[in-house]
């Protein structure tokens, strides 16, 4: 019996699980009077924002829930929102998920504390193009500074692409 429960403890994942929470996009930094542009509402079923509008420094990580590496980059970005949501905001955008439970199943068992535009029908692919998980670095005017598409492996990178880009350093 000893030896049972020895292997079944060893075989468990080390990883802590992080409970995450539908926030909030209330807080996004955008540009009040553009318009005209792609609009997307928050997660949490309430207003969202324009993405033409969106200000920075900002970090936008686009993700779906049937999205195996889009899982497999949370922990980085929930490390890097730790040490970075005083300086750079993080947002999330759901695309093309099949309704607003799955987004946030995927937010709540992933650890996400951030705030995230929910995008069904994919119309942010014309602001963001095709492909997930892909994360956008925006500048204080608005600009895109960089795209990085695919995922963020460690916390140096997203840090060391933050300061490269948005010229903040953490």
């Amino acid at each position: 019996m000893a030896a049972a429960l020895l292997l079944l403890t060893a075989c468990s994942p080390s990883s802590t699980y992080v409970k995450g929470e539908v926030v909030s996009c209330e807080s996004i930094s955008q540009d009040s009077t553009f318009t005209g542009g792609v609009e997307l509402e928050c997660l949490d079923g309430k207003e969202g924002a324009q993405l033409g509008g969106l200000r920075g420094p900002m970090v936008v990580n686009v993700w779906g829930s049937w999205c195996g590496p889009c899982k497999e980059e949370m922990p980085v970005l929930r490390a890097f929102y730790e040490k970075a949501k005083d300086k750079v905001q993080l947002i999330g955008v759901d695309v093309e998920e099949a309704n607003f439970d799955d987004g946030r199943r995927f937010v709540e068992g992933n650890g996400v504390t951030w705030p995230n535009l929910y995008d069904p029908d994919g119309r942010s692919r014309q602001y963001f193009g095709m492909g997930v998980p892909v994360t956008w670095f925006i500048a204080a005017d608005g600009s895109v500074a960089h795209k990085h598409v695919g995922i963020i492996k460690d916390l140096d990178q997203i840090l060391t692409l933050t300061e490269k880009y948005l010229g903040v350093s953490l």
